[in-house]
């Protein structure tokens, strides 16, 4: 990739690294929604990360998924603030056992950066993470949702 070169008054390059999102020929606008997709994508791939969202979330997502025709939400677990030239991504992960968060979190973070700036050509101000759990492997991860028998029948 080469570097962005400076562009006259006239052009209508919109949205690139180091772009502008309005030019003599009009403005772009990145809703929300967008914002909080591509950093949904962004920080599920980074090796690490089990899943977004809390308890809740997860929960209402696994119901979701068993609805015929519907399907779990990119921006689980993603909340955004986006102004006309700069974003602020919020997450909250679940995390696989053994993975050091504080390497996981810097992953997220330059992953979640990067896709963001790529994407949208806002400048991404904070990405917050919120560590919210941690997943065992072998543990059932449909637990969120399952009822436990009384104790007294």
């Amino acid at each position: 990739m080469t570097a962005p070169t400076k562009n006259t008054a006239a052009s209508s390059q919109v949205a690139t690294t180091g772009g502008k999102l309005s030019s003599d020929h009009g403005t772009t606008t990145i809703a929300d929604t967008v914002v909080a997709k591509v950093a949904g994508l962004a920080a599920r791939e980074v090796s690490g990360v089990f899943a977004l969202g809390g308890g809740i979330s997860r929960a209402f997502g696994a119901i979701r998924e068993r609805i015929p025709g519907a399907s779990a939400s990119v921006s689980q677990g993603v909340s955004v603030e986006v102004g006309e030239k700069q974003a602020a991504v919020d997450l909250e992960i679940l995390v696989e056992y053994g993975v050091s968060i504080a390497d996981l979190a810097a992953s997220v973070r330059r992953n979640v950066i990067t896709a963001v700036e790529r994407t949208t050509g806002l400048e991404v101000v904070e990405v917050n993470i919120n560590v919210s759990d941690v997943h065992i492997p072998g543990d059932n991860d449909d637990e969120d949702t399952k009822t436990t028998p009384a104790r007294v029948q």
